[in-house]
């Protein structure tokens, strides 16, 4: 299906087929349950895809909020880094760390992963520093810096890991997109969706690896939140 899509719809596709396929490859390595994969692209290069993530998931302490919180955030972080691979060739690929910071903000779209993303980590650093002052401004953002710091990095390695596993995933998606028929006008939009049961029976699927939210630290460079 792919090689009638025009060249510029393919990789609009493509790129944000790896966006969608990061989210989906990260959640499924940190524990949740993952259901369906959507893309659509039409032909002005607007687009819309989604990626079906379970939020259900038990808490029965402090600890395992913060967990919670930490690996939601790197969930959304992963989609705008795993977008960043989409250019490069495969084997040892690399985030592009300031292009995924953009994509966050808005510059290339993604910008309810960064709304979601302020949020939680609002939320994660009240219970990670609960005695801090409020108006306390400046230690209160050095503790959001650190909070964040962490989630990237982590989602960064988690990333480059699968590299090879979500170019492989979105390759699937990109493939299965058709054109839909419109009655009465061009048809002028591509789309597909892959059922969660389709791709449980993926191999590129089943050999995901579990992936804690803990772990060594690693310093690096993140997004100013």
């Amino acid at each position: 299906m792919t090689k009638k899509m025009p060249p510029a719809v393919r990789d609009r596709a493509w790129e944000i087929a790896h966006h969608e396929m990061g989210h989906y490859a990260v959640a499924r390595a940190l524990g949740f349950a993952t259901g369906s994969v959507s893309l659509t692209v039409t032909m002005d290069l607007r687009h819309h895809g989604g990626a079906s993530i379970s939020l259900v998931r038990a808490i029965s302490s402090i600890d395992a909020m913060k967990q919670h919180l930490e690996a939601r955030m790197m969930v959304l972080l992963a989609g705008a880094m795993a977008q960043t691979l989409a250019a490069r060739h495969p084997g040892g690929q690399r985030v592009d760390k300031s292009k995924a910071t953009a994509i966050l903000k808005g510059e290339q779209g993604a910008e309810q992963d960064y709304a979601k993303i302020r949020e939680l980590q609002h939320l994660l650093r009240n219970i990670v520093y609960p005695e801090t002052d409020a108006a306390s401004s400046e230690r209160i953002s050095t503790e959001l810096k650190t909070l964040t710091d962490r989630a990237w990095q982590r989602t960064q390695d988690i990333v480059e890991e699968l590299s090879g596993t979500i170019a492989e995933l979105a390759a699937a998606l990109v493939d299965g997109m058709a054109i839909v028929e419109q009655w009465g006008r061009a048809a002028d939009t591509y789309e597909v969706m892959l059922a969660g049961q389709m791709l449980e029976r993926l191999r590129a699927v089943q050999d995901i690896p579990s992936i804690g939210v803990g772990g060594p630290e690693k310093s690096g460079r993140v997004f100013d939140g």
